[in-house]
């Protein structure tokens, strides 16, 4: 079953690592909706301010059954991130998180740099608002995308996130 879904990343640092998720060929060419935007589209919306921003955000989760958090070094520590986070787990959104720190990108270096893992600490989303606990690992799942070959499972990680929303 096809699923609108939402992939929430660190633009700036993660926006090369997510084109490879995007161009994986699990996507037909209609990506409307999925969270995935061009550069000069998001230099568009940004330069509008943060109220652009949020409204962006909030009309690309419009239909969606499940949010994919493209985990990479600084991901947890990004203010839209824990924003489209908060707003999907409002929805009730099925959430995944997806490792992606270990695909090579290649902006920064000619041979394919690779980042630390990122942290998984969204607390201060689920915890602080809501009193569940601190770790985001303790309520979806987080997968490696490299080592957990996200090419051939993300579609079953998205069913699965899918099915614990009850979506």
């Amino acid at each position: 079953m096809a699923r609108k879904t939402f992939f929430s990343f660190h633009y700036e640092r993660d926006s090369w690592r997510a084109a490879q998720v995007r161009n994986s060929g699990l996507f037909n060419s209609n990506l409307e909706g999925t969270g995935f935007i061009d550069k000069a589209q998001w230099e568009t919306i940004e330069s509008q301010g943060n109220p652009a921003i949020k409204s962006w955000i909030d009309k690309q989760l419009i239909g969606t059954s499940v949010t994919v958090v493209l985990i990479g070094a600084e991901t947890s520590s990004r203010y839209w991130v824990k924003y489209e986070l908060e707003e999907s787990f409002k929805r009730g959104n099925g959430i995944v998180g997806v490792y992606i720190n270990t695909i090579k990108d290649y902006t920064r270096d000619r041979n394919g740099t690779i980042d630390p893992k990122g942290d998984t600490l969204f607390g201060s989303i689920f915890k602080d608002k809501y009193g569940y606990p601190k770790y985001f690992y303790e309520l979806y799942k987080v997968y490696d995308w490299e080592t957990q070959n996200g090419r051939a499972n993300l579609s079953t990680w998205i069913e699965e996130a899918a099915a614990k929303a009850g979506r």
